[in-house]
């Protein structure tokens, strides 16, 4: 009927304590892979915030729910997830999440990292976070190449504004540190992107020619980062600069003057 039989069965499980009497010969460890095949079979999703087979079961956000997991999985966790086939629980870095979630990611994505490079990547995590609603893996490698991985800062964009639409031309407004001194300038380009590149060299005085242009999706999602890679040539000189942000025009910048600073970081070798 109407009951829901993976409750029933992990509650007997769980609570033997007050079910004394009752057991049953279900593998619960076939639970969590049966109910995602059903779903599959018939097109129907489970909801989220369905007990013990929704994605949001074992999924904890909250920076104290996580903090506790990681020390004692049983603080909030009366079933472990293995018991009804799932790997693991699930940690959704957020907004809410803590510097304990967050290292312990890292962590098990390959990075050591030291705590002074631990405390610049969680200050940009958190920036993130208020900008979209999860963080994936793909968010923080595209955070530590970003941050951990970069050259000396020659050029560091302070502020872009763009305004682009059918019957309006694109104009950027792009505000910029060169050696420490702020320079703000405007220009005009064939779109929002272009807009924001020429005046960028407006500002740097580059002679480089763009020699490779590419848009990447890192997660899915409306809010997904977007991550530009850029390839520049002066000189002789071939550089890749890359950025990443969920404003893709904001991570084509990035990604323009991240090349420029390769450049210049060349320049003086």
């Amino acid at each position: 009927g109407n009951a829901s039989m993976e409750e029933i069965v992990m509650a007997i499980r769980t609570r033997k304590d007050f079910f004394k009497k009752l057991h049953t010969q279900i593998v619960t460890e076939q639970i969590y892979p049966t109910s995602r095949l059903l779903s599959q079979i018939t097109g129907i999703n489970v909801q989220p915030n369905k007990a013990i087979v929704g994605s949001n079961a074992f999924a904890h956000e909250s920076g104290i729910h996580q903090d506790g997991l990681l020390k004692e999985k049983i603080t909030y966790e009366i079933m472990t997830p293995e018991s009804i086939g799932i790997p693991q629980s699930t940690l959704v870095l957020g907004k809410h999440s803590g510097r304990h979630a967050f290292r312990d990611r890292l962590k098990k994505l390959g990075y050591t990292l030291t705590d002074e490079e631990i405390n610049l990547l969680f200050k940009k995590f958190k920036d993130l976070a208020d900008r979209k609603k999860e963080i994936f893996d793909e968010d923080l490698e595209a955070l530590i190449a970003e941050e951990l991985l970069r050259v000396p800062e020659k050029y560091k964009l302070i502020n872009l504004n763009v305004t682009s639409g059918t019957v309006t031309i694109p104009t950027a407004t792009v505000e910029m540190e060169v050696d420490g001194v702020r320079v703000k300038e405007a220009g005009f380009g064939d779109g929002p992107v272009d807009a924001a590149f020429k005046t960028i060299a407006k500002i740097t005085g580059t002679k480089s020619k763009l020699r490779k242009f590419s848009v990447n999706a890192i997660t899915g999602g409306t809010d997904a980062q977007g991550e530009v890679t850029v390839r520049l040539e002066e000189n002789g000189s071939i550089v890749t600069g890359q950025g990443a942000h969920t404003d893709i025009i904001v991570a084509s910048a990035k990604a323009y003057i991240n090349a420029l600073n390769r450049l210049a970081h060349l320049s003086q070798l």
